[in-house]
């Protein structure tokens, strides 16, 4: 199965943006308010971060009253847990391959008898 990953990994390349990410993630939904007092960073600048989480869709927001709330999406999480789990495998593959090439490059071991 292939991920959409580029979007999301692009919107977690920023420090604040991770950062938003992980409290939301670790708290559940938050207020802006409340995710900004968790944040050094401006309001203003929050909302922004916090718009391009949402257009990648790593997080969802949901309005109650005057108030907005941002939380992680679940199936985000799952995308980028699937492409981590296939970028290990590559690699381990990929490790596995040049370790098999180096044993059979090798001459076998003979013993010597004194």
């Amino acid at each position: 199965m292939k991920t959409n990953e580029g979007p999301l990994l692009a919107a977690l390349a920023d420090p604040s943006r991770r950062h938003a990410f992980e409290e939301l993630t670790r708290h559940g939904p938050l207020s802006v308010g409340q995710l900004a007092e968790r944040m050094p960073i401006s309001r203003p600048a929050l909302s922004q971060h916090l718009k391009i989480l949402l257009d990648a869709g790593l997080v969802q927001s949901t309005a109650q009253g005057t108030r907005r709330f941002y939380g992680a999406r679940p199936e985000a999480l799952a995308m980028l847990r699937e492409w981590l789990d296939l970028m290990w495998r590559d690699a381990l593959n990929a490790f596995a391959a040049t370790v098999d090439n180096d044993n059979a490059a090798q001459p076998p071991a003979t013993e010597e008898h004194a």
